[in-house]
């Protein structure tokens, strides 16, 4: 336990330093960030020093341990793995400006709260399945909910222009560096997307681990209820998209909803749990 702490202390360095590299330039009114091949590997490297830590963190010798920090660490890992190989495609370096102080923060937090449970039949090859199938939607609903923040941001900010070149600070020139709306729209929904798809895989697994475990089809308990009302959110904005063409605004609103009640399904109880309740490892 205490080298998944050192490992995520590590990585909350590593992507601080790598988010000042990006913002230094922005203050000093170099208005574009820009990946080349030493910051790629630089990136990479923290994500292999984050992965590390989950990995010590999460595999023990008497089974899986799992916390509120370490699902939203995992969460977040799983996300930037998916934006890393997103950005060999597409220019969505400036969204790193985001991306890195919250990667920075979320692993410091899981150094400094590194407490959770032990879960039972870890034996259970379907459990690990989903367990990790779970974390990835986790991610990418992540993810997705931050970048509608930012469109919404950013639309705002179309709208409502800062004249002067004088009066903008460093947040202003960098939501000006930004990619277009269009393209930013176009990859929120490509994660949403992606997270209903890794959903629907995380509910059926689930399904099947509870068939094997507890004889269950669906097992009547909060972590199923949120999960399946989170399924229903992004299932019904896709929809919503497709028929109705839903954007900007409303895209938020049930992006967001999506994934507060996927976090209350696991997140916010550990955190009640672990923290406020104060429950050990094995409470």
């Amino acid at each position: 336990m205490s080298a998944s702490i050192v490992f995520h202390g590590l990585a909350a360095i590593a992507y601080g330093i790598l988010a000042l590299s990006l913002w230094l330039p922005i203050q000093k009114y170099q208005r574009s960030p820009h990946l080349d091949r030493t910051f790629r590997v630089g990136l990479l490297a923290a994500l292999i020093i984050h992965g590390t830590g989950l990995l010590l963190a999460i595999i023990l010798p008497q089974g899986l341990h799992i916390g509120w920090a370490l699902a939203l660490s995992a969460g977040l890992w799983l996300g930037m793995v998916v934006f890393w190989f997103e950005s060999l495609y597409l220019r969505l370096d400036s969204l790193l400006l985001i991306l890195l102080p919250t990667a920075a923060l979320v692993s410091l937090i899981t150094a400094l709260f590194p407490e959770g449970i032990i879960v039972h039949h870890a034996n259970n090859d379907w459990l690990r399945v989903h367990l990790l199938i779970a974390l990835a939607a986790y991610g990418l609903s992540g993810v997705a909910a931050m970048h509608a923040i930012l469109i919404t941001v950013l639309d705002r900010q179309l709208h409502r222009p800062v004249q002067a070149i004088g009066q903008q600070n460093s947040w202003y020139r960098a939501l000006d560096s930004m990619p277009p709306l269009m393209v930013q729209e176009t990859l929120l929904f490509r994660l949403i997307r992606f997270a209903f798809i890794v959903l629907t895989l995380t509910v059926l697994t689930g399904i099947a681990v509870s068939l094997r475990v507890d004889n269950q089809l669906v097992p009547l308990d909060h972590k199923t209820l949120f999960t399946l009302l989170s399924w229903l959110t992004f299932g019904a904005l896709l929809i919503g998209r497709r028929l109705r063409g839903w954007r900007g605004r409303t895209a938020l609103k049930w992006t967001l909803a999506g994934f507060c009640l996927l976090l209350l399904a696991y997140t916010g109880s550990r955190f009640v749990l672990d923290v406020i309740l104060q429950r050990g490892p094995f409470g």
